[in-house]
């Protein structure tokens, strides 16, 4: 029976990485430089361009982790070249477990833990690609020189409050900075006429939404602005 609750743990981790878009695998057996390893669950992802190696033990106990057990960790993770180890224990670690893992790469956690950790880890990454993405449209909407953006509605006339590319770049760009210290509720309001979404995200996921609403309506706008550019023989983007 405790074998079948072990195996179960295992294959409820490996889901939940994989439910995430992760590569993992139970029951891994990993070559290292000095020995092969039995992995309980192997995860691999790519996170801000880097590619990962996580090694996860999962404890099905009815005791508390001890030191031995993350001395262990500590030994496979640096013999086959990890980026992170987990041990992920419903029951607790002793004391000594927690001190032999202090400024270490090793972690000790619960699966809620864990599940807390993976989410604010893919969070940060989803947020890195917005801001990578809100600095290309940036790029290509300073392209164009003012009386062009004005001429085509991306930029506001003077005393016009109806839609602002500009405006809508800099909410983005201030929220996304106020959601990666947590500071929610976040309010998305930009002041313009024309809106796209709600003006308050309450946590991550209304943020994203929001923001990846918006980002489609700017891109949809330039392309149909600079189409119109392309007609009227006036698109002539210059690249800083």
């Amino acid at each position: 029976m405790q074998n079948q609750d072990w195996y179960s743990f295992q294959e409820e981790i490996r889901e939940y990485f994989f439910s995430l878009g992760f590569s993992s695998e139970t029951n891994k057996k990993i070559q290292g430089v000095r020995t092969n390893h039995d992995i309980d669950v192997y995860v691999q992802t790519r996170f801000m361009g880097q590619d990962l190696k996580w090694i996860i033990e999962a404890k099905k106990w009815q005791s508390k982790i001890n030191k031995l057990q993350v001395l262990g960790l500590r030994t496979i993770v640096d013999d086959i070249g990890a980026d992170k180890g987990f041990i992920i224990s419903e029951c607790g670690f002793q004391k000594g477990a927690i001190e032999a893992s202090g400024n270490t790469n090793i972690h000790l956690l619960t699966f809620n833990e864990l599940k807390v950790q993976t989410r604010e880890f893919i969070e940060k990454d989803i947020f890195k690609h917005f801001l990578d993405r809100l600095e290309l449209i940036n790029r290509r909407y300073r392209s164009h020189n003012k009386f062009i953006r004005e001429k085509y509605d991306l930029k506001l006339d003077h005393g016009d409050r109806h839609y602002s590319v500009f405006f809508v770049i800099l909410k983005a760009e201030e929220a996304i900075n106020l959601a990666l210290k947590k500071e929610y509720p976040i309010n998305l309001s930009t002041g313009l006429g024309q809106r796209y979404g709600n003006n308050i995200a309450e946590n991550s996921q209304q943020l994203i939404n929001w923001i990846q609403t918006n980002l489609n309506v700017i891109d949809s706008k330039i392309l149909d602005a600079e189409k119109a550019m392309q007609l009227a023989g006036d698109f002539n983007p210059f690249f800083a």
